[in-house]
């Protein structure tokens, strides 16, 4: 296990966690642990032993939100100068697999980094929200963006403006969430999900999972003509090979990631 000052991080059966670690602010995210979070994620993609990641917070806490003390005296200047929203923008380049494992609250910013991962997990008792309109602000890392994407119009409009919290339920129900289960299990749930995905042909995944990233912000011609040449990709890959030969053997495939 390795620890920064805002993160602990390890690698378990080719699945990397990152595990949120500022428990006395409820894990709220400052600009380092952000950074730290994505320079962890950047290295992970570029490492052969890791296939999948995996985001969470504690038992009662996935993180109530951004680092509010942090922004406080900020002005529109010294954020543009900051551009810390760059930083997040990172998030999609990253191929491999994320899946956000949600305790307890999940608002704000922290809202936004699950959005951003590519699965979700969560508690039976997690709540999500954006109380940023309390604040007199608004969402600024994607959440208008990605709750509007999943959610629809009206619906995402509905929440944004009165801060509400939804439960894990009901963000299962409107396509937020991919599994509910109780809290107890939700770190376990996480893993047993990436460890699946970890052994499959690790190119499959990375191309299925820009073609599925492409189908969002593209017209569904353009996004089958790129999903088709993935698909040819793949027909030049050893992975495509074994994984053939193997379901003609009546064997299970043994990939390599080439």
């Amino acid at each position: 296990m390795s620890n920064t000052t805002t993160i602990k991080t390890w690698v378990e059966d080719h699945v990397g966690v990152i595990q949120l670690n500022r428990p006395k602010v409820l894990n709220a995210l400052n600009r380092q642990m952000v950074s730290e979070i994505l320079e962890t994620m950047e290295a992970w993609d570029r490492d052969d032993d890791v296939a999948a990641m995996i985001v969470t917070g504690n038992s009662k806490v996935f993180a109530a939100g951004a680092d509010i003390a942090e922004m406080a005296e900020d002005d529109s200047i010294s954020l543009e100068l900051l551009n810390q929203f760059t930083e997040w923008d990172r998030l999609a380049w990253v191929k491999k697999p994320i899946i956000a494992a949600v305790n307890g609250y999940c608002l704000g910013g922290a809202f936004e980094l699950a959005l951003s991962c590519d699965l979700m997990v969560a508690a039976e008792n997690a709540q999500f929200g954006f109380p940023e309109i309390n604040l007199g602000v608004m969402p600024g890392a994607g959440g208008t963006v990605r709750l509007t994407k999943l959610m629809g119009r009206a619906k995402a409009l509905e929440w944004l403006w009165t801060g509400d919290y939804m439960t894990a339920e009901f963000a299962k129900e409107n396509g937020v969430v991919n599994r509910t289960v109780a809290p107890e299990l939700v770190f376990e749930e996480a893993m047993k999900l990436a460890r699946k995905i970890a052994n499959q042909a690790p190119l499959s995944v990375r191309m299925i999972k820009e073609a599925v990233n492409k189908s969002v912000d593209h017209s569904i011609y353009d996004a089958m003509q790129f999903e088709r040449k993935n698909f040819y990709m793949l027909f030049s890959s050893e992975d495509q090979k074994e994984g053939m030969r193997a379901f003609v053997e009546k064997r299970n495939p043994q990939f390599k990631g080439k």
